[in-house]
């Protein structure tokens, strides 16, 4: 019985943290179809008078979602096959390798990662302005092809590998960098996917680096576009609402698409045998 009742709890409480998350989503998928009227009427209204695609087809007149889109998707793949192989082999380096300091500086790294990313914005956009960079679509992705967590994360899956692999392989006449890309990578699969997600989903949304290193409109990823919508003194809501779902929406399918590798990747992450 106390069981019964304790599952009971337990399902409720993950019923109401799942209506929680999932109720924005939904509240932003109806305004997007409603008027401007239907979105600060008082009360509210849940669902629009007709569901047209006036607000979509608006956004894309006024604004140039071609090339936020174009940008977006460039800037995400350069910066998710970069991370991936930097960081890995980084952390191969970190995990299997043994040479002087190498814990010293892995801590070095990982005291990084309490530093707010914030106060690196200025040294990263001094740069940019140094190698004439500003208003170009390299400056999006260039400083971000290194992550620590990614680092990090990495390493863990590295380490949870029997070293007998590493021991199997050199006397086969592999060296270190057979053992890296043919022996080991291949056996991590899960979590390069996962880092990968999050690699993608991190360049995404990320919208203060853009606004500052980049003015021109054309240059600008989706999350810094959607910023346009928002008005100095009026803000069409169901205009900023269908310009969000549009931007929402390719990172949602990517996330059903690889959702097996990526809870499989972070349930394993922390598991060092």
């Amino acid at each position: 019985m106390k069981r019964t009742i304790t599952a009971g709890i337990v399902h409720g409480l993950l019923v109401i943290s799942s209506l929680t998350t999932v109720l924005p989503f939904i509240w932003m998928i109806l305004t997007s179809f409603k008027t401007y009227e239907e979105s600060i009427h008082i009360p509210m209204i849940i669902l629009p008078s007709s569901w047209n695609f006036d607000n979509f087809t608006e956004v894309l007149a006024k604004f140039p979602f071609a090339y936020f889109y174009t940008n977006t998707f460039l800037m995400m793949a350069v910066v998710v096959i970069g991370q991936l192989a930097i960081c890995s082999l980084a952390a191969y380096a970190f995990a299997r390798l043994r040479f002087p300091g190498r814990d010293l500086v892995f801590l070095l790294c990982l005291s990084l990662m309490m530093v707010p990313g914030q106060i690196f914005l200025i040294p990263r956009y001094s740069l940019m302005v140094k190698w004439r960079l500003t208003d170009t679509l390299t400056a999006l992705w260039l400083p971000r092809l290194f992550s620590v967590f990614g680092v990090f994360m990495l390493r863990q899956f590295f380490s949870a590998l029997p070293r007998d692999l590493d021991e199997a392989a050199k006397i086969d006449g592999c060296s270190y960098w057979g053992i890296y890309h043919r022996v080991l990578l291949p056996l991590i699969k899960p979590g390069l996917v996962s880092l990968g997600i999050l690699i993608a989903l991190d360049s995404w949304k990320d919208l203060m680096w853009p606004l500052i290193v980049n003015t021109d409109m054309k240059k600008q990823t989706l999350s810094a576009g959607l910023a346009y919508l928002i008005g100095e003194h009026t803000t069409i809501y169901p205009l900023v609402m269908a310009g969000g779902l549009m931007a929402a929406a390719p990172m949602i399918i990517l996330f059903f698409i690889f959702q097996r590798y990526f809870i499989e990747g972070i349930a394993l992450s922390g598991i060092k045998l």
